[in-house]
């Protein structure tokens, strides 16, 4: 075996269950960087992932999140392979960088790499939830608020099989509470930004719109 077939065996024997190339949608502005892990009901995708990062090249770090500022045009991540559980609470050995081509657009869907070979730096790992696979009913569609400042996302709890995975772009007003929200589904409809602003107390035009929508992975 020539030594380059070695070595490929070799990561594929350490190569966890978690090991893949685990996609995300890029979001935030000049108050804060985000990724959220596109899940899926089966390994090594079953997590439900959300990062606060930057990048690592200041420079760049400052040209994106000038470009997203809070903007919903959808921005995707095509990473490395890594093991995602290494972002768990507690991971023996967690992960603090990755590299990345940075996509306008979905990555896997005819979307525009801006920036090549980005090296990614994880500052907090803000959600990380195992997804159960069983089929299950939820009438109830619950948001977490993450963010700094007035600039806020909204982010679906998917507790469901099937579901959605849903980021809304939320402008609070000043000392707005960061407590969940909790709204009523319309089977696998896109909620209504209304029904979000009336769950946060606050006016229409404080939800600027949907950053991530999708359903089909979560069948």
């Amino acid at each position: 075996m020539t030594a380059v077939a070695w070595s490929l065996a070799a990561s594929a024997m350490a190569a966890g269950p978690t090991f893949g190339v685990h996609g995300m949608a890029l979001f935030g502005g000049k108050e804060g960087l985000y990724a959220s892990h596109l899940p899926m009901f089966h390994a090594p995708h079953d997590y439900q992932v959300v990062l606060q990062l930057h990048v690592a090249d200041a420079r760049l770090d400052a040209a994106l999140r000038s470009r997203l500022d809070g903007k919903t045009a959808l921005w995707t991540v095509d990473p490395e392979k890594f093991e995602l559980d290494r972002l768990a609470p507690g991971a023996a050995d967690p992960l603090r960088q990755f590299k990345a081509q940075l996509v306008l657009g979905h990555f896997e869907q005819g979307g525009k790499t801006q920036y090549s070979d980005a090296t990614l730096v994880v500052d907090k790992v803000l959600l990380f939830r195992q997804l159960s696979p069983a089929e299950k009913l939820n009438p109830r569609a619950t948001y977490v608020q993450i963010g700094n400042g007035k600039q806020r996302y909204l982010i679906k709890e998917i507790d469901s099989r099937p579901d959605f995975d849903h980021i809304v772009s939320y402008r609070a007003a000043s000392h707005a509470p960061y407590a969940p929200v909790t709204i009523a589904k319309s089977g696998m409809a896109e909620p209504d930004a209304r029904a979000l602003a009336a769950a946060l107390q606050a006016v229409p035009s404080a939800i600027r719109g949907t950053v991530y929508f999708y359903t089909e992975d979560l069948r």
